[in-house]
């Protein structure tokens, strides 16, 4: 499931990997259409065929979109 640097999913561009997690892995990415880097997560394919892993995932992502950082614009 490792993913190269200069993959693309849709708008993002994979740039560097940051992580691995009982979820996925994680990397860091660039937004090429807002022009930003975010970090995504790629998940097992077994896990995207699994309602209650895919409900934790939303639930995580929705807590993380929420938090704000003091020195982020």
């Amino acid at each position: 499931m490792p993913v190269s640097a200069g993959t693309r999913f849709g708008v993002y561009e994979v740039l560097a990997p940051l992580g691995v997690g009982g979820m996925g892995e994680v990397y860091r990415a660039r937004d090429t259409k807002l022009g930003r880097e975010v970090a995504i997560k790629v998940v097992p394919d077994a896990f995207a065929h699994d309602a209650d892993r895919m409900a934790r995932f939303d639930r995580e992502a929705q807590l993380l979109a929420a938090l704000n950082h003091p020195n982020r614009p």
